[in-house]
């Protein structure tokens, strides 16, 4: 299994580096798409819909993403033409619905309504979901999963196109989420968290993850005010828009998130009696397995740079 999982590393790894390290943001954009298509494949698979109706539900998570960042003047086809980032000083603090945030193209209130969504959807699945989520139609959860799928898609391009360092500062935080839940669990989890959905995890181990990525964005923004990075990360922005307290409420909450992401993901598994979302990547389980996480966190920090300057 341990040698499975590093041959599938190695060669996600191997596919993903060159279309993170070139400036276009093309390659990246339509690897990432075809990434997140196959979860929404997945999503299909563990809510009803097999067959030619996943094919189907993938192929839609893949249209509406294009749409949407067509129709938002996302520049996904561009070769190098990325958005240069202003000055947070030089450009007016404006808060509105239908105006991107500073340095970014699609509007502050998608990203606004995606962060309620989550916030409040995710709150009443994990509250009432293992009674009731088998019950809703299957057409609405499988429509929700092409919404959920092309809105973290619509974010990951988002984020690249702010450059590597914004970019990975997210991701990574989703990261030392995970390693520190996991590491705090066992050694300190004792309170479970949600017994009924996933039963390893606790709080303690939610705790562990938040010092975790506490402990990151302190790091991060050291990194950014010492070293030559291509753009702020998403926590030097915080800082910058929120100040220290909005910073450290943001970086809980998004942690947060993840684990809302997971457990969600985790319901949706245990509802359908399956262990792993599909077993496209050898080792690791499936896509969404991978990103869960991811779902709630990159819509939800774009909608956090809304209330920032810059």
């Amino acid at each position: 299994m341990l040698k499975q999982r590093v041959i599938t590393a190695l060669i996600l790894m191997a596919v993903l580096l060159p279309s993170l390290a070139v400036e276009a943001l093309w390659p990246f954009a339509l690897l990432s798409l075809a990434f997140v298509s196959a979860a929404g494949w997945e999503w299909s698979r563990l809510n009803g819909g097999s067959g030619v109706t996943a094919w189907l539900i993938g192929l839609a998570v893949a249209v509406l993403s294009l749409l949407v960042a067509d129709a938002g003047g996302l520049p996904v086809w561009s070769h190098a033409d990325l958005v240069s980032e202003p000055a947070a000083s030089s450009v007016p603090h404006v808060h509105a619905p239908g105006v991107a945030p500073v340095g970014f193209v699609l509007p502050a209130g998608l990203w606004l309504g995606t962060a309620l969504l989550w916030v409040l959807g995710g709150a009443a699945v994990l509250r009432w979901g293992s009674t009731w989520w088998r019950r809703v139609a299957s057409v609405l959860r499988l429509v929700l999963g092409v919404l959920l799928a092309a809105l973290a898609w619509l974010a990951l391009t988002e984020a690249k196109l702010q450059g590597l360092n914004f970019l990975l500062s997210v991701l990574c935080l989703v990261w030392a989420a995970d390693i520190g839940a996991y590491f705090g669990g066992r050694a300190f989890g004792r309170r479970k968290l949600a017994p009924s959905i996933s039963p390893g995890k606790s709080w303690e181990g939610v705790l562990a993850g938040m010092v975790a990525t506490l402990a990151l964005s302190a790091l991060w923004i050291w990194i950014d005010q010492h070293w030559h990075v291509d753009s702020p990360s998403v926590y030097s922005r915080l800082l910058l828009g929120l100040g220290l307290p909005g910073l450290v409420v943001a970086v809980l909450g998004l942690t947060g998130m993840s684990v809302v992401g997971d457990l969600f993901e985790s319901l949706i598994k245990r509802q359908a009696g399956q262990k792993d979302s599909s077993q496209l990547l050898p080792g690791h389980g499936g896509v969404l397995d991978r990103i869960d996480a991811l779902l709630p966190v990159l819509p939800l920090s774009l909608a956090l740079m809304s209330l920032c300057h810059g």
